[in-house]
């Protein structure tokens, strides 16, 4: 069981960044997926994630409008694009999974907000955005 994220890297604010990560080792059919972040000397927290079955999204307020999550079912991989990239931006990214136990798709999408409930989770990526 492996989420594997790669794409991160130093980018000067206003520019993009496209960060990817593949699930192996089970399916994602039951499964909410998406980003985590985590800044130096703060809490982990959401940036997105996405119902992997019918594909709603959510997003943190502070990535609303810039970021966006998509998903690829023939590879089982999740990609978010990351535009107009702020030095607040700077984290490392991490790759998440949540074990779906809820009959609401929706509902289930809202614990992803959670590090709390995160059944798995992927190495982290460092994403530097300098101003």
């Amino acid at each position: 069981v492996q989420l594997q994220a790669s794409g991160g890297g130093l980018v000067q604010a206003g520019g993009s960044l496209r960060l990817s990560c593949a699930a192996s080792g089970f399916s994602l059919d039951n499964y909410v997926i998406g980003w985590f972040r985590q800044a130096p000397g703060k809490e982990r927290e959401a940036v997105s994630c996405i119902t992997w079955r019918v594909g709603i999204e959510d997003y943190s307020g502070s990535v609303k409008g810039r970021f966006t999550i998509s998903r690829e079912k023939a590879t089982n991989t999740i990609h978010i694009e990351m535009n107009s990239l702020k030095p607040e931006d700077t984290a490392i990214y991490y790759c998440a999974a949540v074990r779906r136990r809820l009959a609401s798709a929706r509902a289930d999408l809202s614990r992803c907000r959670s590090p709390d409930n995160i059944d798995i989770w992927g190495e982290g990526t460092q994403v530097t955005v300098s101003s």
